[in-house]
């Protein structure tokens, strides 16, 4: 059995020095979150101006799964990457839906920003400038993370998760097996829980949240650690850390419900990972229309988390969720890519 280890991971980097950009319903000011939150924006109308209003929660729950830091006192939630900051665009309303070129405007601020990494909990239809955007991000060494989708709203990856270069994200439950919400496909690149997944709220609540918009964040936390341990490492190797050391999960080595696997935060940060190509530098380790892939309605319970709860132990130990351990991938498995 194993879990995601993510004490163990916290051990060897926090995220120190990553911006995260999250496009999404806003950002609330949670306490667990608030001095790990900086200035945004809002592409549409009805928030503060900076990002900082959020009227659904989605947008807080991402944000506290990738980088809520605590209270004090060991009181709060913490997210996977507790150093890094979280830059907040308001590109979706109070119903958690958004238009395909209002996130590429989102994404576009995130580059201008200097987002290192943008987590996208949204799957739709592309547009033009959406195309765009995302291609501009994958140049500008970012690595985009995008959710593959929730049954039964969605049948297939959505976009931007089937765009090349894109890290595609599904989802496993609580056992560890392929969850009935995430959308399967060639497009997947790894997975994460996203069942049951427990982070911050708006007015200072917490929620529960399904869907792979969860598992997104949690990659994208990932990221997070990752690029603050190694800086020089471009945006595709960052990638190829996360599918190499993936726990293989389904028929052996990659398939289209679980990718090369459920994310190893350890191994993505520790392993020994032959680089895609000789262009990569490895710094030494030092510091349409798009719906929401992301919680269903009303799994806001308002509960209050006590003790500084990390997400992985939320996950492993308060939810009972937990892995089967598989095999790792082997040196002769065939090269992970990063979507196709």
């Amino acid at each position: 059995m194993v879990s995601l280890e993510t004490d163990k991971a916290l051990d060897v980097s926090r995220g120190d020095g990553i911006i995260v950009a999250i496009p999404d319903t806003g950002v609330y000011p949670h306490p667990d979150l608030a001095r790990n939150l900086l200035p945004g924006t809002d592409i549409i109308g009805g928030g503060s101006g900076d990002g900082h209003a959020d009227q659904n929660s989605h947008g807080t729950g991402m944000a506290g799964l990738i980088a809520a830091h605590g209270q004090g006192g060991n009181q709060g939630a913490r997210g996977i990457a507790p150093e890094a900051k979280i830059l907040p665009i308001m590109s979706s309303g109070v119903d958690n839906r958004s238009r395909a070129d209002d996130l590429g405007k989102a994404i576009e601020y995130a580059i201008s920003s200097g987002a290192d990494i943008i987590s996208i909990s949204s799957a739709g239809s592309p547009s033009p400038s959406l195309r765009r955007a995302i291609t501009a991000a994958i140049s500008a060494n970012i690595v985009v993370v995008a959710a593959a989708g929730n049954r039964p709203a969605d049948s297939e990856v959505g976009y931007p998760a089937s765009e090349d270069g894109v890290l595609a994200v599904g989802g496993v439950d609580r056992r560890g097996n392929h969850a009935a919400v995430a959308v399967a496909g060639p497009e997947i690149d790894v997975v994460a829980p996203a069942v049951d997944i427990y982070s911050t709220s708006i007015d200072g609540k917490y929620r529960k949240g399904t869907g792979t918009s969860d598992a997104t964040a949690i990659v994208a936390g990932a990221a997070a650690l990752i690029r603050s341990k190694y800086p020089h490492l471009p945006a595709q190797e960052v990638a190829h850390r996360l599918t190499a050391t993936a726990v293989d999960k389904g028929p052996p080595g990659r398939d289209d419900e679980y990718g090369y696997g459920v994310i190893d935060l350890v191994a993505a940060l520790t392993a020994d990972v032959p680089p895609l190509g000789f262009e990569s530098v490895s710094a030494p380790a030092g510091g349409g229309a798009s719906t929401t892939a992301g919680a269903r309605p009303g799994d806001d319970d308002g509960a209050t988390v006590r003790g500084l709860a990390t997400l992985g132990v939320i996950v492993a130990a308060g939810v009972g969720w937990a892995l089967v351990l598989r095999r790792r991938r082997h040196g002769d498995d065939p090269p992970p890519r990063i979507s196709r």
